[in-house]
């Protein structure tokens, strides 16, 4: 019993962190996975290899979506680039990267797409279906990509945003919907002390 409230008692220290006991909006894994086995190209900084990790002292944003995602992809990036801007001067210390799940329509248009949410944001993807099915399944990304028969193509996809550390582990996943302003106090709350 003693062991298992030492346990419980750790976790929350996680969630908590250090801002006066605030909860984080998002959410943990235990085990935290690492993520970063695999660098995918970055179409916007002409096809360089981008391993998701942050650099040191700071944080990566990652989503996996679509350019042509009606709803839940430009919200969630909205409400990325509002959580930013919140932060000041630290959202220079937050890198975002988009991951398409549709590169055979999104790999020309990505760049624009997720930079005009997030200025310098880097737009990834693969045209290799086996490596973007691998950079997805540490994160827990499920998605389907399907030509209808009338020509028309559907995409489902998983709508997470993901927070990863230098070290290349997930650190928090925040479901759709959370908001900019429990955003910008998660990211606040986790970036590295300068």
């Amino acid at each position: 019993m003693i062991v298992r409230l030492a346990g419980i008692a750790a976790a929350l220290l996680v969630v908590s962190g250090c801002d006066g006991g605030r909860e984080l909006a998002g959410y943990t894994r235990d085990p935290a996975p690492k993520v970063d086995a695999i660098a995918l190209p970055d179409v916007g900084h002409d096809g360089a290899p981008f391993a998701l990790r942050a650099s040191p002292g700071e944080l990566l944003v990652v989503y996996f979506g679509y350019t042509n995602c009606p709803d839940i992809c430009p919200t969630t990036m909205a409400d990325l680039g509002r959580a930013l801007e919140q932060l000041g001067d630290d959202a220079g210390r937050v890198d975002v990267a988009m991951v398409t799940v549709d590169p055979e329509r999104d790999t020309d248009v990505l760049a624009d797409y997720v930079q005009g949410f997030v200025p310098d944001a880097h737009a990834l993807a693969t045209p290799d279906a086996a490596t973007l099915q691998s950079v997805a399944d540490p994160f827990g990304i499920t998605y389907d990509v399907r030509t209808t028969p009338d020509g028309s193509v559907e995409v489902g996809h998983s709508s997470y945003l993901f927070a990863v550390d230098a070290g290349g582990t997930l650190v928090v996943t925040w479901p759709f919907g959370t908001s900019a302003d429990d955003l910008a106090a998660d990211l606040r709350q986790l970036l590295p002390a300068d």
